[in-house]
């Protein structure tokens, strides 16, 4: 943890909804900075609202009106005194625009400056960077119109990638694997990248098979120095979506990861980078690595890389921002132990993982040795259907991988909630699957393994006391007493994972 006398800031505006901006306005108030929740309608009963010390109104749901509209933001920042903006992840978290908008208001932006944000962010840029300094890239070719792109797939051979030239998170990513598919597939991926991210432009990378997805925590300061937290394992992925990621990887020895660390610090310090960032890789099967892509913001997976090294991210973003030197050196960067998370989603497994809305009726969240939960929901609340379904994230710690993948498992089993249909099934299937436990994972190990994965039917006593909860009676004690509680002093016995 970072301990100053004088705080960053006095006071801050979290630009950023859910278990995020939960995080950040702890680590606020930790450092006795005074916060700002911004809010839409669907969200004027989240816990974020009743941590931040004022709450500002940003009108309508749907993200456009509300978390993605830079004006509202910047006025409410100006209006309530907030010297200084967190984007979070996710919503503006990456974009230039917001960054530069922020820094022409005068208010400082706890991330990259907005003209590395859109040289790192723009995938070809950051590509063509790492080619000049030697680091090696996946074959490809960079965004362009669709007969290009079409006769420079056919020259890599198939199958090949599709990817979002600017914005990340999986949006738009297509594996094409014959010629026949690729106008549709690339049609369709035009389409997504054009509504999430306002461009269409897509770029084409060579798929490689069965890679591991590598990634280095950087954090640098406006004075040139720059420090790496190790790496983080985030092969494990639905839809080019992260779903549990470790740190550190299984596969990395001593000599690899300095291999990586060093390419992403020479990348980050190229690109003139101040504050937070994740430089991503891929591993091959013969264990050669390329670079993949820079995140320019704090990642999901953060608490893994705190916990294995001891130190606050969150408290350096904010350091870094006021204009302060890193107060760490490399070589007092130590790891310790390992992480495993595991990202809670309020889907219905049954209809292929959609967005499951609805009221919390029960909340039970797990309480263990080595265990931390960073939730952005509470009982009662209304899940929107407007957002990223993210809930919470469960995140264990121990001395060695094997402890920590079984008490993940003891805390994904204890872990309740009733109300929106989530994924603690399928997260508690994937931690205790003997490929995972041995650690021989690859971007498609989902896909291979679990391809035919169905939930389990919900126990009878869940069901009655959701019943119950749904008609505003009080549920039968005997059905309440049967879900397994999350005080493991409760329970004496039932780990599914010894």
């Amino acid at each position: 943890m970072v301990r100053t006398v004088t705080p960053p800031f006095s006071k801050l505006l979290v630009a950023n909804r859910g278990e995020i901006a939960v995080r950040v306005i702890r680590a606020c108030r930790e450092l006795g900075i005074r916060t700002v929740a911004v809010y839409s309608q669907a969200d004027e009963d989240s816990p974020h609202v009743a941590l931040a010390d004022e709450a500002v109104p940003l009108g309508p749901p749907e993200p456009e009106a509300s978390y993605l509209d830079v004006g509202k933001l910047v006025d409410a920042a100006r209006r309530t005194g907030a010297e200084a903006v967190h984007p979070g992840y996710g919503f503006l978290a990456e974009s230039a625009e917001f960054a530069r908008a922020c820094e022409e208001a005068g208010l400082v932006f706890v991330g990259p400056p907005s003209e590395v944000i859109a040289s790192l962010g723009d995938k070809d840029r950051a590509r063509r960077l790492a080619e000049r300094l030697g680091i090696p890239t996946v074959p490809g070719h960079p965004a362009a119109d669709d007969d290009t792109l079409e006769r420079a797939a056919c020259a890599l051979g198939f199958p090949v990638l599709l990817k979002a030239a600017a914005g990340g998170g999986g949006r738009g990513m297509r594996a094409v694997y014959n010629p026949s598919e690729f106008r549709e597939a690339l049609a369709s991926a035009r389409r997504e990248v054009r509504a999430s991210f306002g461009d269409d432009a897509v770029l084409l990378e060579k798929y490689l098979d069965r890679p591991r997805h590598v990634e280095v925590q950087v954090v640098a300061d406006r004075y040139g120095d720059v420090v790496h937290l190790g790496e983080r394992e985030c092969s494990v992925q639905r839809r080019y979506q992260k779903v549990v990621e470790e740190s550190p990887s299984p596969a990395v020895d001593p000599h690899l990861r300095s291999q990586l660390a060093d390419a992403a610090v020479r990348l980050v310090q190229a690109a003139g980078y101040v504050n937070a960032g994740t430089v991503e890789f891929l591993l091959d099967r013969g264990g050669r690595f390329y670079f993949l892509e820079v995140n320019t913001r704090l990642q999901v997976e953060h608490p893994v890389t705190e916990l294995v090294t001891g130190v606050d991210l969150v408290h350096l973003q904010l350091w870094v921002a006021a204009g302060r030197r890193l107060p760490l050196r490399q070589e007092e960067v130590s790891w310790r132990g390992h992480a495993v998370e595991a990202r809670v989603y309020a889907e219905d497994p049954e209809r292929d993982f959609s967005p499951s809305p609805g009221p919390v009726l029960l909340l039970r969240e797990p309480h263990l040795p080595g265990v931390r939960v960073d939730s952005g929901v509470r009982q009662g609340q209304h899940v929107p259907v407007h957002y990223d379904p993210i809930l919470a994230k469960v995140v264990a710690w121990a001395p060695d991988r094997p402890t920590a993948v079984a008490r993940l498992a003891q805390a994904l089993q204890e872990y309740v909630l009733l109300g929106p249909r989530t994924n603690l099934d399928f997260l508690l299937d994937v931690v205790t699957h003997p490929a995972f436990v041995s650690g021989v994972l690859s971007t498609r190990f989902l896909e291979e393994e679990f391809a035919a994965w169905q939930p389990p039917p919900p126990p009878p006593e869940a069901v009655a006391v959701a019943a119950a909860l749904l008609a505003r009676r009080p549920p039968e004690r005997s059905a309440v007493a049967a879900i397994p509680p999350a005080d493991p002093w409760e329970r004496l016995s039932g780990s599914r994972f010894p």
